[in-house]
């Protein structure tokens, strides 16, 4: 089976009899040599003490002095989230019990923290998945999307790649001038997912969200795995291209915009924002689900920002669905 998210840590992780990833000193040393956190030259004697220390010692206890000795405030805001991370994973015991946690007690934490949790929870529930097209809708889930529309179809890229054309484009008439920008970049489907292998940490494939139902199945498939590993429950998400019969008897946005969505057609009023996806989920176990809903569909909306950007919160699967409270 290829590898892929090699970033993730994945591979730094071990897991446990129930199949959630320990939190191991290995991946919290990678932690450490994150751009945030890894002391730049001109870093002062305590930041490169610091981090020296707790290179050596990952759990070691940081105390809040330590962190006022740096003279850089950037420093001491990085390394503030980033041990309020490490600690509530450690203190979970696993790094699912852990986002759970975050999550439900409302942590903050910068989102590229989020983002990295989320990558490393999603490639645990896919370990094993041969299938490029959810992986790829996968990504959507822990880096945000810039949206293309070309012939008619929305297309998703990477935001970061997609700012880095560009900056490029913009530094460089000749660039410019030889570049497609987002137009050359590669869509994923039609005969070429074996690419995505040897590039799905470079984020350089584009998702045919409008115009390929395999890009959107997907994302169901994306979407049922990471409820399956952090709920334990078994769930059936299928897409639909048709919204005007829908009983949004219970919805879940799975990015503010879809979230605007929802609360405007529960309210009647008039859309703010473009819907760009919309799945039905159905638990396989009724008894998991809130007497009133039994029976009835859960509708999943994703819409797209103002800025054209999908920046999707999985966290709302968590605390969205309308379980039934256990026995």
């Amino acid at each position: 089976m290829p590898e892929f998210w090699v970033a993730s840590g994945h591979h730094l992780t071990q897991l446990d009899p129930a199949g959630r990833m320990l939190v191991t000193d290995e991946l919290i040393t990678a932690w450490l040599a994150r751009p945030e956190i890894l002391p730049p030259p001109e870093a002062c004697a305590a930041e490169r003490a610091l981090h020296a220390r707790v290179l050596a010692r990952p759990r070691a206890a940081v105390s809040v002095l330590e962190l006022t000795g740096l003279q850089d405030p950037d420093a001491q805001e990085n390394w503030r989230y980033f041990l309020r991370m490490r600690d509530a994973l450690i203190a979970a015991g696993t790094i699912e019990q852990g986002y759970a946690r975050i999550v439900a007690e409302a942590i903050t934490l910068p989102q590229v923290l989020m983002g990295q949790l989320v990558q490393l929870i999603l490639r645990n529930a896919l370990d094993g998945c041969d299938d490029p097209q959810v992986l790829r809708a996968a990504e959507c889930f822990f880096r945000p999307q810039r949206s293309h529309i070309r012939e008619e179809k929305l297309l998703l890229a990477d935001e970061e790649l997609v700012q880095l054309h560009e900056s490029e484009m913009h530094a460089s008439p000749l660039t410019a001038m030889f570049s497609g920008g987002v137009d050359s970049l590669d869509v994923l489907g039609g005969g070429n997912e074996w690419t995505y292998w040897s590039r799905s940490d470079a984020h350089t494939t584009v998702l045919n969200f409008g115009g390929d139902p395999e890009a959107r199945r997907g994302m169901a498939r994306a979407i049922a795995a990471f409820l399956g590993h952090m709920l334990g429950v078994s769930a059936r998400v299928t897409p639909t291209s048709r919204a005007d019969e829908v009983d949004l008897r219970w919805f879940v946005g799975l990015d503010p915009a879809g979230t605007a969505i929802g609360n405007a057609l529960w309210e009647g009023k008039p859309m703010p924002a473009t819907l760009v996806g919309l799945f039905e989920l159905r638990l396989d176990d009724a008894d998991r689900l809130h007497p009133q809903m039994r029976g009835h569909p859960i509708w999943l909306i994703l819409g797209l920002g103002a800025d054209g950007a999908l920046r999707m919160k999985p966290q709302n699967l968590l605390t969205g669905l309308p379980l039934a409270e256990p026995v």
